[in-house]
């Protein structure tokens, strides 16, 4: 867990657009009690650090730059202000959007293009001047305008370590790739829905689950993991909305409680944070609460309270969640314009 140096209390990490105004990479305290965030230092020097991501030691943020030429960056963090351990490195792939740590990589989904880039990481955390191997996605979905092409949109390991599953907005499916000489293999691809558009996915704690949220429709796909075979099975799709909306709705982040009874999602173009409950294999949607703010484009979960980095409203709320029924209520929120995401130790 990395620390800001005060007894008693623990750092948070907020990304950013720059182009959309932000301050770039933030810095802040979380209160030990009560979630509340304090604000501490901004640093400016890479444009748009959209997607964080901390060492497992809390020494070393990773960062992209989710921008035309694409980099991937890593900070020390372990001082009162973030400082760049070497120069971005180019991924060889447009707009990454987020970034996962797997066997000794770092490894970037690239939005853009559609591809995966790994980039080896030193002994010191620091990472290598280029990156080693890079997998192109290829394939097209239905939705004539946001589905041309292939765009990956997330990367993170499987929670056994063995796998890197990624997850393909453009192409309705999920990958489920290897390591080959640090050059990303594919090893299978499963179908979701036609037109879905999935955007992220998150693991249930049994290791057994994932859930993944689609951009395209208001839903989340259930599926059953199988870490031996590296096998993906889709089971059921569940609306995050009571209704259906008035256009399109836009969801984003979707985080599993770390007791595994509950899911949540933010859907931006409703602002609202939805609450499912984990019935065994079934999901069941409870309701929807306000995001507090504007366009919730990511969400995280730490210590009881749920985060929305809200990007055009430019704020980071958090909230208390009931143990019993898993609704969040609102707290409070800081101020950061085009906030991303945030990522704690």
């Amino acid at each position: 867990m990395a620390h800001d140096g005060r007894p008693g209390r623990c750092r948070a990490f907020i990304g950013s657009f720059t182009a959309a105004g932000g301050p770039g990479l933030v810095t802040a305290a979380v209160a030990p009690e009560g979630g509340r965030l304090l604000l501490g230092t901004a640093v400016n020097d890479l444009p748009d650090p959209s997607y964080l991501l901390l060492s497992p030691d809390g020494a070393t943020l990773y960062t992209v730059s989710e921008t035309a030429e694409g980099t991937v960056a890593a900070y020390r963090v372990e001082g009162d202000r973030p400082e760049l351990a070497g120069p971005p490195v180019r991924v060889d792939g447009s707009g990454p959007t987020h970034l996962g740590l797997y066997a000794g990589h770092v490894l970037t989904a690239n939005y853009g293009c559609g591809s995966v880039t790994a980039v080896p990481v030193r002994p010191d955390g620091a990472l290598a001047a280029k990156p080693s191997g890079r997998l192109q996605h290829t394939g097209s979905g239905p939705h004539d305008r946001r589905q041309r092409g292939p765009h990956a949109h997330q990367v993170q390991p499987d929670p056994t370590g063995r796998w890197a599953v990624s997850v393909d907005l453009g192409t309705d499916s999920v990958r489920i790739c290897t390591l080959e000489d640090g050059v990303p293999a594919l090893h299978r691809e499963f179908a979701l829905r036609p037109g879905s558009g999935p955007r992220h996915l998150a693991f249930h704690p049994d290791g057994a689950h994932a859930y993944v949220v689609n951009e395209l429709t208001p839903t989340v796909t259930v599926c059953r993991w199988d870490a031996e075979a590296g096998s993906l099975k889709p089971l059921a799709e569940v609306p995050v909305l009571p209704g259906a909306p008035a256009g399109d709705a836009y969801p984003s982040g979707i985080v599993v409680s770390p007791d595994g009874r509950f899911v949540w999602t933010a859907t931006r173009g409703e602002d609202v944070l939805s609450i499912l409950a984990v019935e065994g294999e079934e999901l069941r949607l409870i309701g929807t609460a306000p995001c507090g703010g504007h366009w919730p484009r990511a969400l995280a979960e730490h210590d009881g309270f749920l985060y929305a980095a809200n990007e055009r409203s430019g704020d980071v709320a958090w909230f208390a969640v009931d143990e019993v029924t898993g609704l969040p209520c609102y707290e409070g929120s800081v101020r950061v314009p085009a906030a991303s995401c945030v990522v704690f130790g």
